[in-house]
């Protein structure tokens, strides 16, 4: 019983790519805050859906009943939790970098469900060699990246897809984490900070994912757990231009600027490393705020 959808048997509405269209009748869904109360518009909370449910939607998890009731239905009594949170913070038009942690081959399909619009990740070529696997990837818009072309060659083809107005997936790391105890969260890699100020008007949206290693864990698992709980909370994003401007970023007056451009090349390089590696910290120290653990 879908939430969202284009109702073909009353009206055919215009199709837009990325967008399921309209609301379905059935599903009463709630900002939460912590104590389980609606919030305010424009405040933070947990997206819920009241109970009951349409028949037939989300009636339990394969012989794990209690499993859950604990996971889903126990946290705010009386409704039944998603585990998203923030997705209004990712914008659904123009470019947009959706930078996130990673623990698990999940992630990119979580990020790419909640972004409710096209999103491309840059993949190494090993995930195109199998057909099958292949035939997924570029179906979901992943690109493929040539190892022996080093990052420079993935930058450029980041590059293609925030100059067309898309969506661009990114895990700031570099690789997954391999970290068996926590934090998990590695050091970012500049890269991101690279893109940002290539394209300063494209939205950083830092995003924290919870619990996907335990879903499926890379070397264990062949298949995901879809009974494990997981999360993901985007938090609020921001441009390399709004960032190099505000006090607690860059700091950077227009004069600071100004003068940075008249230095001799070498200077350049070092003053806007070190702006590409406090603007990656920050990323990094959001996505933790935000719960990666």
């Amino acid at each position: 019983y879908t939430i969202a959808g284009n109702p073909v048997g009353i009206e055919l509405l215009p199709i837009k790519l990325g967008s399921p269209t309209v609301p379905m009748p059935g599903y009463d869904v709630q900002i939460l805050g912590d104590e389980g109360h609606p919030v305010a518009d424009g405040e933070l909370g947990a997206i819920a859906i009241k109970l009951p449910l349409p028949p037939g939607t989300l009636p339990t998890l394969w012989n794990a009943e209690e499993r859950f009731k604990k996971s889903y239905l126990n946290t705010f009594p009386g409704y039944y939790e998603t585990k998203l949170v923030g997705l209004h913070n990712i914008p659904r038009k123009g470019a947009v970098i959706l930078a996130a942690n990673h623990l698990s081959h999940v992630d990119p399909i979580l990020v790419i469900a909640a972004a409710r619009r096209t999103t491309h990740y840059l993949a190494k070529d090993g995930h195109f060699k199998n057909g099958a696997l292949r035939t997924v990837m570029r179906a979901t818009g992943q690109i493929e990246t040539k190892r022996d072309e080093g990052g420079e060659g993935a930058l450029s083809s980041a590059a293609d897809v925030l100059s067309e107005g898309q969506a661009l997936g990114i895990f700031p790391e570099g690789t997954r984490s391999k970290r068996t105890e926590a934090p998990f969260l590695l050091p970012g890699k500049t890269g991101i900070a690279r893109l940002a100020a290539s394209y300063p008007e494209a939205v950083i949206v830092p995003i924290a994912l919870i619990g996907t290693r335990d879903m499926m864990k890379p070397q264990d698992h062949k298949f995901p757990r879809l009974w494990r709980r997981i999360g993901l909370s985007a938090g609020e994003g921001i441009t390399w231009m709004q960032w190099l401007e505000h006090e607690n970023g860059g700091n950077m007056t227009t004069a600071q600027l100004t003068a940075m451009a008249a230095q001799e090349d070498h200077e350049i390089r070092s003053s806007l490393a070190n702006l590409y590696r406090k603007f990656t910290d920050q990323i990094m120290a959001s996505i933790s705020t935000l719960g990666a653990p």
